[in-house]
């Protein structure tokens, strides 16, 4: 038999090379496939093939005067979405009203008017989704709008299921103005 000589320590000589066993070459493989996996992901992610993160800007912030015994109001932003990547609007808060949430504007088949409370605002990549009173909106049921003036500045906190949470003012105006 040929066996390699080893040292005290029963490593292989200087020189010499020990035999590979077939369970350490079958290792050898998932391995190899593994590291150009990722070398190969890595370089299309480098290279914009994976896209951009969503990149988030909100504008046009305001939120609705009470009016006419109506304790109840909405605020509308401008949300753009300048990025690769598709980004959802999970939730909105504000110190100005003890209940907020996202809302859209509904229709009965009598042709009444309503609202419905939504999980999410869905904002694609690329496009830009405004807020209005016959779609989508923030409701504030309960707000400190008794004390609120056309001009005054209610801060709000809108979180992203990917994006940061950005905080704004929003400008208190008179419907339809």
């Amino acid at each position: 038999m040929n066996r390699p000589r080893r040292t005290a320590r029963g490593t292989p000589a200087p020189g010499r090379s020990p035999k590979r066993s077939p369970e350490r070459s079958a290792a050898l493989v998932p391995l190899a496939a593994c590291a150009v996996t990722l070398l190969g992901l890595t370089g299309w992610t480098a290279a914009g093939g994976a896209g951009t993160p969503a990149r988030i800007a909100v504008s046009e912030p305001r939120v609705f005067l009470t009016y006419g015994g109506v304790r109840d109001t909405s605020a509308y932003f401008r949300i753009r979405n300048s990025g690769g990547s598709g980004d959802r609007l999970v939730s909105v808060s504000s110190p100005g009203a003890r209940d907020v949430m996202l809302g859209r504007h509904t229709r009965t088949d009598a042709g009444a008017g309503g609202m419905a409370m939504v999980p999410s605002l869905t904002l694609p990549a690329g496009r830009t989704v405004t807020m209005s009173p016959l779609a989508t909106n923030v409701m504030l049921k309960h707000p400190a709008a008794s004390r609120w003036r056309p001009g005054d500045r209610v801060p709000f906190v809108l979180r992203f299921a990917h994006s940061r949470p950005v905080r704004l003012h929003a400008t208190v105006v008179r419907p339809g103005g």
